[in-house]
């Protein structure tokens, strides 16, 4: 199999309007940094093109693969199977909509020789409208506040080392699925790093993310990882196969790091 340095999972549900734009996106991002990467489009259960645009994406660049959803099964969903599939060594998700310039993101794969987790954060933030900003500062101040984080966003096109996911339970299907992860691994004890990052704007469609029905399923996802982190502790435990194994290794053995 072909030695992908990253894979990146594209979520896509009714996106018949961005996801050939978002992919054709991540291509240039590989083209002007020199990157050997993969582009997994996981067609939620769309009820449009999605999947076709998708499919002939793919019988035109040997590096894109499409993953099919019979019916819509959410975000988190579709990067857990997109992992799965998964052939590079570290992973982003990177969604359909065309709101994020895939450069902005694989202009820092280079720190990833040094940590798990690569966390963008926003720097462009009038780019969203005022709602959406103070929606995103309350969680932001709610999650840092209940799990001990100081992080400045949890929503991004986050990199992780594909192997430190392999062992962590997923169980959020949705948006929440993001801060669960970034919560679980951060509690085990793997590096990160964050980074600025911009969006782009929206070229049709509308975000599924501040729907009533997901922000309701964010708030019940909340809980659950809340009483799995204080009522349910589980092993802390670091895959041998990430920096952070390797890091400690090296200060076991007395050498500098």
């Amino acid at each position: 199999m072909t030695p992908y340095r990253i894979s990146v999972i594209m979520p896509s549900l009714n996106e018949e309007k961005n996801v050939e734009a978002a992919v054709r996106n991540v291509i240039s991002g590989y083209e002007r940094l020199g990157i050997n990467g993969e582009i997994l489009v996981v067609n939620d259960g769309s009820a449009d093109s999605t999947g076709r645009i998708a499919e002939g994406l793919g019988r035109i660049y040997p590096f894109v693969r499409v993953l099919h959803h019979e019916a819509p099964l959410g975000i988190g969903a579709s990067f857990r199977d997109g992992v799965l599939s998964a052939l590079g060594e570290v992973v982003t998700m990177i969604p359909g909509d065309g709101e994020n310039d895939a450069f902005e993101t694989l202009r820092y794969l280079p720190v990833m020789d040094h940590v798990d987790i690569l966390i963008p954060f926003v720097y462009n933030k009038d780019i969203r409208s005022w709602r959406r900003r103070v929606l995103s500062a309350l969680y932001r101040g709610i999650i840092n506040l209940s799990f001990g984080m100081t992080l400045n966003y949890m929503n991004g096109t986050v990199i992780y080392r594909t192997c430190i996911l392999k062992d962590v339970t997923l169980k959020s299907a949705g948006f929440f699925y993001q801060t669960e992860l970034l919560i679980k691994c951060i509690r085990r004890g793997y590096l990160y790093a964050e980074a600025p990052y911009a969006l782009n704007q929206r070229t049709g469609g509308v975000s599924k993310a501040t729907t009533f029905r997901a922000l309701m399923r964010v708030a019940g996802n909340f809980f659950s990882i809340l009483a799995d982190v204080y009522a349910r502790p589980g092993k802390k435990t670091i895959h041998p196969d990430s920096v952070t194994a390797e890091r400690w290794r090296t200060l076991g053995n007395g050498e500098e790091d």
